[in-house]
Order: C-alpha cells, then sequence, then structure tokens
C-alpha cells in the first residue's frame, strides 16, 4: 500500500479452522520488496489499526465523552471503507448505498462520522466538546458545594438567637439582653468562642496527631502546587506547539503553491526550441524543483498527524489539572481549619462538660458560617468556569456545523450533477441530493424528492451508485490529507445487464461469444468504464478505481484511463494455485 510515509506491507495469518485470527506482519520502507516467506508476527491486529488511523491522519477524540466503544467513539479507519468498497450486493442496490450500511452498527456508525468526513467538525470541535463535558462536570460539583455551605449559614444565621440564649444561660457572655442585630449577635457569638475560658485541656498525643496532620497538609500542598504548575505549563507549550504547526502548515501550502508551477513548467519542457546544453541545464533546475515539491507534498500530508496527537494530549493534560487542582483545594481547606482548630486549643479550661459541647458546636456553627461567608473564589471559579462554557458553545455551534454541512452536501450535489448526465439514468438533468440521515440519495423530479428506493429500474440504481461515490471522492481530493484514502473497488457493475457472460473456447483456445449482449446495454456498461477512466485521469488528486467484472474488451477497450490488470480464468486466480500446493 501507498501511504504518506512510503510503502507498507500488510499481511494477515490465514484463520484456517479458527473464526478469526488476529497475527499481523507489517513492513514499512520508502519501496518495499515482497519476502518469500513470514516466518512470525510483528503486529497485533489492534496494533495494525492503530497504525491505518495514524497514517489516515484521524483524530484521537471520541464524539461523546467516556464511550470507548459504539455509535459515538472515535472514528476509526476501518469507518471510512464504506466510502471505498461497492460489492456485489451493494454496487446496485435501491435500499443501502454504502459499504455494510445494511446493518443497524454500521448504518448508525456511518450517520455519526459524516459530519466528521464532510469537515463539518474537526478535531478542535473534538476537543471543545470533550472539555464542555469536563467543565459541565466541574461546574455541577462546584454549584452544589455551594448550596450546601450557603443552606447550612442560612440555618445557623436563623438559630443564631438561640445560641446567644445558650451562652447566657451558661455564664459565658455578661449580659441578659439579646441584640436585634444580626451583626451584633455573630460578633458576641465569636466573643464566646473566643474567650480564654474552655472546658476541656488539651493533651500532648492529641495535639501531635494534629501537627503531624498539619506538616502532611503543607508538604501535600506544596507537592500539588508543583504537579498543577507543570500541567499548566506543559498545557502553554501544547497551544504553543498547535498554533506553530498550523503557522508551519501554512508556510508549507505557500511553498508548494509557488513551486507548483515547476511540474507545468517541466511537462512543457520538451516543446521549448533552445540549444542542447541550455536544455539539459535548465531540465536539470526543474527536476531539482519538482524534487523539493515532492518533498513539501510529504511533510503537508503527515501534517494532520501531529495535530491529532497534540489534541489528545491537550485534553489529557486539562483533564489531570483539573483533578489536582481539586485535591489541592481540599487540602488548603483542612489545613485551614487545623490551623484555627489549633489557635482556640491554647485557650482551652476546664469548664462542666455540657459548657464544653456547646463551645464544640458553636465553632462548628461558625466554621460553616464563616465558609459561606467567604465563598468569594468558590463563586470566582463558578464564574470564570461559566464564561469558559459560553465560549466552548459559541465554539461547538450546532448552527455553524449544520451550515458547514450543508454547505458540503451542496459541493457533492453540484459534482453529483455533473456526473449523471454520462450514465444510463432516466433523470439526467434532475437535482440529486445525498441523504445524510436516511444515507441514500433524494432526486428532486416535478417539485417531490424521491428516494432511491423509489425510483424504479437497476441502470438508475447503479447510475447513482456510481455517481455519488465518485462524487465524494472529487469532495474529499479537495481537502489537503483527507483520511479516507484515494480508492474506490466496484464488483460486478454490469450485472445490471447481464449477470455473467457465457463463454466458450474454439479449437485454438480463444473465446468465442455464445451470447451476444444488446448493443444499448454495452453501450451502457462502457459508459460507466469510460466515465470512471476519464475521472481517474483528469482527478485533483491520485486516484485509483478497481473494478472486477465478466465484461470483456468490447465493453472496457480502449477507452482513457482504463487498464486491464488481471484475467482471473483458466486456472489462473487471485490467490495462486502453487500457494496451495506448496502448503
Amino acid at each position: 500500500v501507498d501511504t504518506t510515509a512510503g510503502e507498507v506491507l500488510f499481511a494477515r495469518r490465514e484463520p484456517g479452522d479458527v473464526r478469526r485470527q488476529g497475527d499481523c506482519f507489517v513492513l514499512q520502507d520508502q519501496a518495499i520488496t515482497v519476502p518469500p516467506t513470514i516466518p512470525e508476527k510483528n503486529y497485533t491486529l489492534d496494533e495494525v489499526k492503530d497504525l491505518l488511523n495514524r497514517l489516515a491522519g484521524l483524530s484521537n477524540l471520541r464524539f461523546e465523552a467516556d464511550t470507548e466503544i459504539g455509535f459515538k467513539a472515535r472514528v476509526g479507519f476501518r469507518d471510512l471503507m464504506a466510502f471505498i468498497f461497492q460489492p456485489q450486493n451493494i454496487v446496485a442496490n435501491p435500499d443501502v448505498l454504502f459499504f455494510k450500511a445494511d446493518t443497524t452498527e454500521h448504518r448508525e456508525r456511518l450517520k455519526t462520522i459524516f459530519p466528521y468526513v464532510l469537515g463539518a467538525i474537526n478535531s478542535r470541535t473534538l476537543s471543545a466538546r470533550q472539555e464542555l463535558i469536563q467543565i459541565q462536570r466541574q461546574l455541577k460539583r462546584l454549584k452544589t458545594d455551594l448550596t450546601h455551605i450557603e443552606s447550612a449559614a442560612d440555618r445557623w444565621a436563623a438559630e443564631g438567637r438561640s445560641w446567644l440564649q445558650q451562652a447566657i444561660e451558661l455564664g459565658l457572655v455578661p449580659q441578659t439582653r439579646i441584640p436585634d442585630v444580626w451583626t451584633d449577635i455573630l460578633g458576641q457569638l465569636r466573643a464566646v468562642a473566643e474567650a480564654p475560658h474552655r472546658p476541656a485541656a488539651p493533651s500532648v498525643p492529641g495535639m501531635e496527631s494534629t501537627f503531624q496532620r498539619i506538616t502532611f497538609l503543607r508538604v501535600e500542598i506544596r507537592r500539588l502546587s508543583s504537579d498543577a504548575a507543570e500541567h499548566k505549563q506543559r498545557l502553554f507549550e501544547i497551544r504553543h506547539l498547535t498554533e506553530s504547526s498550523e503557522r508551519f502548515g501554512g508556510a508549507l501550502e505557500l511553498q508548494r503553491e509557488r513551486l507548483g508551477l515547476s511540474t507545468w513548467l517541466r511537462d512543457h519542457f520538451e516543446e521549448q526550441d533552445t540549444p542542447l546544453e541550455r536544455r539539459v541545464a535548465d531540465s536539470m533546475l526543474l527536476d531539482r524543483l519538482c524534487g523539493a515539491l515532492g518533498t513539501i507534498e510529504l511533510q503537508v500530508r503527515t501534517q494532520p498527524v501531529v495535530r491529532g496527537s497534540l489534541d489528545k494530549e491537550e485534553s489529557e493534560r486539562r483533564e489531570a489539572l483539573g483533578s489536582v487542582l481539586d485535591a489541592l483545594t481540599s487540602a488548603r481547606k483542612e489545613l485551614a481549619v487545623y490551623e484555627r482548630s489549633s489557635t482556640d486549643t491554647k485557650a482551652l479550661g476546664d469548664r462542666h462538660a455540657f459548657a464544653e459541647r456547646f463551645l464544640g458546636r458553636l465553632e462548628q456553627a461558625l466554621s460553616q458560617y464563616d465558609d459561606a461567608d467567604h465563598t468569594g473564589p468558590l463563586r470566582a471559579e463558578i464564574e470564570a468556569l461559566s464564561v469558559r462554557e459560553v465560549a466552548l458553545r459559541n465554539e461547538i455551534d450546532d448552527g455553524a456545523t449544520k451550515r458547514k454541512l450543508d454547505a458540503a452536501l451542496g459541493d457533492i450535489e453540484a459534482l453529483t450533477g455533473d456526473l449523471v448526465p454520462n450514465l444510463d439514468g432516466e433523470w439526467k438533468s434532475s437535482p440529486v441530493r445525498l441523504n445524510v440521515h436516511e444515507l441514500t440519495v433524494e432526486v428532486e423530479r416535478e417539485g417531490r424528492k424521491h428516494f432511491l428506493w423509489e425510483i424504479g429500474s437497476g441502470a438508475n440504481w447503479l447510475a447513482y451508485h456510481v455517481a455519488i461515490t465518485v462524487a465524494l471522492q472529487q469532495f474529499f481530493a479537495r481537502t489537503p490529507n483527507h483520511g479516507v484514502p484515494s480508492l474506490l473497488i466496484y464488483d460486478q457493475p454490469s450485472q445490471v445487464y447481464f449477470p455473467k457472460r457465457a463463454t466458450e473456447k474454439n479449437d485454438a483456445g480463444a473465446d468465442d461469444t455464445a451470447v451476444r449482449w444488446p448493443d444499448e446495454d454495452v453501450e451502457a456498461v462502457r459508459a460507466v468504464f469510460k466515465l470512471l477512466g476519464e475521472v481517474v485521469t483528469h482527478a485533483e488528486a491520485p486516484l485509483q478505481v478497481i473494478v472486477l467484472d465478466h465484461a470483456d474488451g468490447e465493453v472496457w477497450g480502449n477507452l482513457l484511463g482504463v487498464e486491464l490488470c488481471e484475467r482471473w480464468r483458466d486456472g489462473q486466480k487471485l490467490v495462486p494455485v502453487a500457494w496451495l500446493e506448496e502448503d
């Protein structure tokens, strides 16, 4: 297989009597020589999938968070095969347009990835969705914490008078009248809690345990602060690398545009009437320019692989930073409680047990009130996360995604409209639009839209299958480094007109026609081959089309871009018989 990283040989062990076999062999180089034997595996099936995902430049991010499998998992290379293969049961099927879309699993999966494949969403959009989900979870937790703190503060404030009344009864407050203003009540309660007459005396072992916990918390806070700083610095570096990668990609595109003229000049150079010595010198210069252009194009094709890795690491780093900050906040709160309590233990006295319990509950109430009264940092964090949530929603913008998807479908409709008139369809001038929700095409005629299964004739079904798959490849070619391989495979497109041609051999061993096809059927199938040959020849990017068919030379012969590769008859097969004999 020819890839952006050079040639790659993929091999998988024949399963024999077992249902499937995951032993694989991969060989990569600029030019591959197929080895005569493969002694052992060097890849697993999952590793091959990962390699293909990287070569295609596919995003590592999921369509929904916490989804490793199912319809919303990350897009994989095997998902893209729906746009490549048109096997015999699909190529002229009125009910199914894409490979494997006849099963619910693949059908729903294809619906999910279509906006990504058509460029309506990209890796940045998926990254924003991941971050939005994390922020929404964090906001929900912080708002719940704030609600609990505020509820506790309101409850204790309402009970403030009863607290002060109990303090008066215990003789802890030198007055009998309770103030009407809450701030005065709170001040007196604080004075009671902070007064140098505590009914209990601290023990040395108890204080030592507290001091050990305080020391541990201080060390933990320093460690977490260091981890948070490291994550922040790494996020800054990733952002910087992403911006640099984008600028580098733009610079490469500019160089490629400037050097693009060199290939045209080289193609037309021999036509110039110039002295031989001058022509040789100029030809060498053009070869160097074209070589530089090839190097730049390879760099441009490999750039999405770098961007996908950076997006995934950025998402993971952001999630790790959130966890570290949560742990840091929790440790700081606990340390603050210990530091406040350690100051108060110095004033403990020998009081009645009831007064001791009362003062303990009073300190707890005041602590909860203070937590609610000093929720400024918590509110600020909630406000900052809310602002980021709005920004991410604007960045995701489902409306903009729909507009991009509609624009892409409009381009595909225009490309399809140029292809259908060249095929044996009935409604050659009717607009044909790809419906990504139903995974079929709809043809507009006389003010009404007709789905593929509502249109009769196998000739129509074949025409729309060929036109839409070719139009998609033409659309993909307009996007640099698109993940879908530039490859189409059609199996038995002529079956609509003649399932299998009967042939027999004459005495000389040549094929004689036993059954003649009607001329109009030959022309209809020939139109398919002619269109595919012209598309391959004039494609904006390298495109390969493989057709497996019983049709012979009178159908596809002497057509631009159409070549016979193999004729599997008379013992010649895709898997050579010699291989089986050697086994």
